[in-house]
C-alpha cells in the first residue's frame, strides 16, 4: 500500500503514519478543539512525539501496554498517538467500571503504565493494591509537566511503523454478557479503516467531527480516527449532554457524527434544538442498538441532513455494513430498509450459518452472521481458547449476531444469538419483537427479554419507555401495544407482558443490559439455554 491514495489525497496505512503526513502537510490546520483548547496538526505531533520520548526514556517500549483512564479529552489522543510512533499499545480503560473491574482490565493487559484523571484518583487509590503489572502512574493533571520534563532526553519521532499483525490498540468488549476481553486491533485493522474512511462515513478533506461517544470503545476511538483521516478537524465532547452538542455543532459548523439513537432521542427531546443552526451537519452515523422509525424520521426532519446506519463490533474494527443515506427513504417504495443494517462494504464478506453446524444457510434463512475481512480483530489478548472458538483459520469470524441476508444483500439482524428465547420449543428474537413495539407511536424505547413459564419455559416480557405525552391509562396503553404487535408477528413472538420503565439500562456503547432486566426474574432459577 502507498502511503496516499492519489484519488482521493488519503493517508490509509498507518495511524502513526496518518498523523507524521498531515502534520507535514498542514502543519497549521486545525486537528483538535475541546472547550477552549485547541491544536493544530503540527502542534499535536510535536506533543505526540514527546509522550513517545518520556515514554521510551521510562523503558517502555514496542509491545508495551499503556492504559489510559479518564473521559472523552485530547490527552486520550496524545497517549494514544504516543504509543503508536513508538510501537507501545494503547489500552482505554471503561471509566464507568466499579474499580475492581478498571483493576481486572488494567491488570489483563498487564498495563506497564497508567495514566488516569483526577476524577478516578480515589478508584485508582483503592485498586493500586489489586495491580501488579503497573510500575508507572501518570495523573493527567501532572500530564505536561511529565511529558515535558526538563530531564527528558529529546531523540525525536522514534519512527515505528506498525506491521500488518502488530497490535496498536486494545480495546476490552463491553461485558454485557460476560467478563470483558481484551480485542487486538493491529495495523492491518486500522489501515483498513482508514482507508475505508470514504466508503463508509463520506470522509472528506473539510469534515469537522465531533467525539462524542466514548474514546474506551470503538464507535469512539474507530469513528475519531475516520474523522481524522482526511486531514480534518475533530471536536471533542468531555461527556455526552444534549445541549452541549447542539452549541458546539453551531459554533464549530459541525459536520459530521456519531451517535447512538438514546443521543438522538435526547436531542430530539432538547429544546434548544429548535433554534440552534445545524445546517453545517452533512452526515448522521448512527448504530451500535436498535431505532424506532420514529425517532429516525423526526431527527431527519429536525436535522435535515444524509442519515447513515452502520453495524459492527469491537472485533471487527466497527462498522462493516452500512445503510447508506440514499436508502432512507421512510415514504418510499424501499422503506423496509429502515428495519436493515444495510450492506456490507466493498472489502468485507458476510454469510449466514446454521450455528449448531456450521452449514452455509439460503438468502432469507435466520442464522449465525459471519464476517471476513481486513478488519477482523487479531483475537483475544492472553486467550486464544475463546479466540478459537469465533475467529477460524480462513478468517471468518463468528459475530454471536442472528440475522439473513435479503436478495439484493442487505443485511437484516434479528438478535444475539445467546439473547434468543425459546418458548414451546420455539426460537424467538428479542430484536424482531423490538422492532414490531418500537413501530408503536408511543413506544420510545423498547427491550424484550424471555421470563420463565411453567409450561413453555420461557415467555416473552417487553421492558418498554413511553414517548412524552404517553396516555397515563397503563392498562389501556399495554393493550393498545399487544394489539398493535399482534398485528405484525406470529402470536407466539408477542409479549404476554408489558412492564414500563423511565429508561433501559445500556452500557456505554448503547447496548440494553438485558442480563439486568432478566436478572430478577431467574433469580434462583438454572436456565436451561444461553
Amino acid at each position: 500500500m502507498t502511503d496516499t491514495d492519489t484519488t482521493t489525497g488519503a493517508f490509509a496505512r498507518s495511524a502513526s503514519s496518518m498523523l507524521r503526513h498531515w502534520a507535514t502537510v498542514q502543519p497549521d490546520a486545525p486537528m483538535f478543539t475541546q472547550d477552549d483548547r485547541s491544536l493544530s496538526w503540527g502542534e499535536f505531533y510535536r506533543r505526540a512525539v514527546r509522550v513517545a520520548e518520556a515514554l521510551a526514556s521510562e523503558g517502555i517500549g514496542p509491545g508495551d501496554r499503556v492504559a489510559f483512564l479518564d473521559r472523552n479529552g485530547i490527552e486520550y489522543f496524545e497517549v494514544f498517538f504516543g504509543c503508536a510512533l513508538l510501537g507501545a499499545v494503547s489500552v482505554a480503560v471503561n471509566w464507568r467500571l466499579a474499580p475492581l473491574e478498571m483493576a481486572g482490565i488494567v491488570e489483563d493487559a498487564g498495563a506497564v503504565v497508567l495514566f488516569y484523571g483526577s476524577d478516578y484518583e480515589a478508584a485508582v487509590k483503592e485498586f493500586t493494591s489489586q495491580v501488579a503489572s503497573v510500575r508507572l502512574y501518570v495523573t493527567l493533571d501532572g500530564f505536561a509537566g511529565w511529558r515535558d520534563g526538563p530531564d527528558r532526553e529529546r531523540a525525536g519521532d522514534p519512527g515505528f511503523e506498525p506491521g500488518p499483525d502488530d497490535v496498536v490498540t486494545q480495546l476490552y468488549t463491553s461485558g454485557t454478557t460476560g467478563l470483558p476481553k481484551g480485542v487486538m486491533i493491529s495495523g492491518r485493522n486500522l489501515a483498513t479503516i482508514l482507508g475505508g474512511a470514504v466508503e463508509a462515513f463520506r470522509i472528506q478533506e473539510d469534515t469537522v467531527s465531533m467525539v462524542a461517544m466514548p474514546l474506551f470503545h470503538i464507535g469512539g476511538t474507530g469513528w475519531a480516527l475516520a474523522g481524522m483521516s482526511r486531514g480534518g478537524h475533530s471536536v471533542i465532547l468531555r461527556d455526552i449532554d444534549p445541549v452541549e452538542i447542539l452549541r458546539l455543532v453551531e459554533q464549530h459548523r459541525v459536520t459530521d457524527s456519531f451517535f447512538v439513537p438514546a443521543v438522538l432521542m435526547f436531542l430530539l427531546a432538547t429544546p434548544q434544538l429548535a433554534d440552534t443552526d445545524v445546517s453545517s451537519v452533512r452526515t448522521i452515523v448512527y448504530g451500535a442498538s436498535p431505532i424506532s422509525e420514529d425517532v429516525l424520521v423526526k431527527s431527519m426532519a429536525a436535522f435535515g441532513c444524509n442519515f447513515a446506519q452502520v453495524y459492527g463490533l469491537t472485533e471487527t474494527t466497527g462498522a462493516i455494513t452500512s445503510l447508506m443515506p440514499e436508502d432512507h427513504d421512510p415514504d418510499g417504495p424501499r422503506a423496509n430498509l429502515l428495519r436493515s443494517a444495510g450492506r456490507p462494504f466493498s472489502h468485507v464478506e458476510l454469510k449466514i450459518v446454521d450455528s449448531a453446524t456450521g452449514e452455509d444457510l439460503p438468502v432469507g434463512a435466520v442464522g449465525e452472521v459471519l464476517t471476513r475481512s481486513d478488519q477482523n480483530m487479531l483475537g483475544y489478548w492472553n486467550k486464544p481458547d475463546e479466540t478459537g472458538a469465533v475467529l477460524f483459520a480462513d478468517g471468518w469470524f463468528r459475530t454471536g449476531d442472528a440475522g439473513w441476508l435479503s436478495e439484493d444483500g442487505y443485511l437484516f439482524l434479528h438478535d444475539r444469538i445467546k439473547d434468543m428465547i425459546v418458548s414451546g420449543g420455539e426460537n424467538i428474537y428479542p430484536a424482531e419483537v423490538e422492532n414490531a413495539l418500537l413501530a408503536h407511536p408511543m413506544v420510545a424505547d423498547a427491550a424484550v427479554i424471555g421470563v420463565p413459564h411453567d409450561k413453555w419455559g420461557e415467555t416473552v416480557k417487553a421492558v418498554v419507555v413511553t414517548i412524552p405525552g404517553a396516555p397515563s391509562d397503563i392498562e389501556a396503553l399495554t393493550v393498545d401495544i399487544m394489539a398493535s404487535t399482534r398485528e405484525r408477528l406470529a402470536h407466539y413472538k408477542c409479549p404476554t407482558s408489558i412492564d414500563f420503565v423511565d429508561q433501559l439500562p445500556r452500557n456505554p456503547s448503547g447496548k440494553v443490559l438485558k442480563r439486568e432486566l432478566r436478572a430478577p426474574y431467574w433469580e434462583g432459577r438454572e436456565r436451561n439455554i444461553s
